[in-house]
């Protein structure tokens, strides 16, 4: 799934293609990619493109009185559309643009979940962003240390609770693990200051790099083209220590890891249950 990095930069080219255009025609091509049925999503035709703004995961399409906030979801993407077919493959909604002619917003796989929704007004306070934490890389050390301290969880399910950090899905969730040296199975509440400031770092550090990398691109990146130290990197050498990465199946994700820097040394059990082995 796109996570913040992905996301942003995807919305500065947006931004830059499309800022001030007009919205000619906004057509869905799929039943449930509308989340809203109030304001219509036609509100917006004829209305100029602000910007495309960025809340945890969502793009924010901001035409002034009305905003398109769009959920990519797993496979989705947004994308210049200018073969216009009538029934493009994995079609969900198509905008179309003055100046810079049509986009089109496409999921692939089977789970079709990617969704638009149409607000007025400030859309922080509706759905589906009314539930987020703080965007996961403007989180201090304080805010962060109380967050550890108010949440009974492991920490990587921490940073990829949407309501309690934005932004942040598997794959950030286990280079931060990562970067800040922390088992990704260990107790928010068994971690105080010094590990809230390593997972500031992390967080901050991670996103800028990730970002650095999604900006020299042309399109969004898939999962696999992403740079990482250890998401993806079973079996290979961790670059800060030279051990062999790791990791914990589940059925819908991989918690990926090093034990030298992360577990003082400790394989972690491939289980579900993931106790430490003995």
């Amino acid at each position: 799934m796109p996570e913040l990095p992905e996301v942003r930069a995807h919305a500065e080219r947006m931004t830059e293609a499309l800022g001030g255009d007009v919205l000619e025609a906004v057509v869905p091509l799929s039943f449930t990619v509308l989340k809203t049925f109030r304001p219509p999503i036609d509100a917006a035709v004829g209305q100029p493109l602000v910007a495309v703004r960025t809340r945890g995961k969502h793009l924010l399409l901001d035409f002034g009185a009305t905003t398109h906030v769009v959920h990519l979801m797993q496979g989705g993407r947004l994308r210049p559309d200018p073969k216009e077919a009538k029934r493009p493959r994995n079609g969900h909604l198509r905008w179309r643009f003055a100046e810079g002619g049509a986009w089109l917003l496409t999921e692939a796989g089977t789970e079709q979940k990617a969704g638009v929704w149409a607000v007025e007004g400030d859309p922080e306070g509706q759905e589906p962003l009314d539930h987020l934490g703080p965007e996961a890389d403007t989180v201090d050390v304080a805010a962060m240390t109380e967050i550890l301290a108010s949440h009974s969880a492991r920490i990587h399910t921490l940073l990829r609770d949407q309501r309690v950090l934005a932004g942040l899905g598997r794959m950030l969730a286990n280079e931060v693990c990562h970067r800040a040296r922390l088992s990704p199975f260990a107790q928010t509440k068994a971690l105080g200051e010094g590990e809230a400031a390593a997972l500031v770092t992390a967080i901050h550090d991670a996103v800028e790099d990730a970002l650095a990398a999604e900006r020299a691109r042309d399109d969004m990146s898939p999962s696999a083209e992403r740079p990482s130290r250890v998401h993806n990197r079973m079996g290979q050498p961790c670059p800060e220590c030279g051990d062999e990465v790791r990791a914990v199946e589940y059925r819908a994700y991989t918690v990926s890891y090093c034990p030298t820097c992360q577990t003082d040394g400790k394989v972690l059990a491939d289980n579900t249950t993931s106790k430490f082995l003995k």
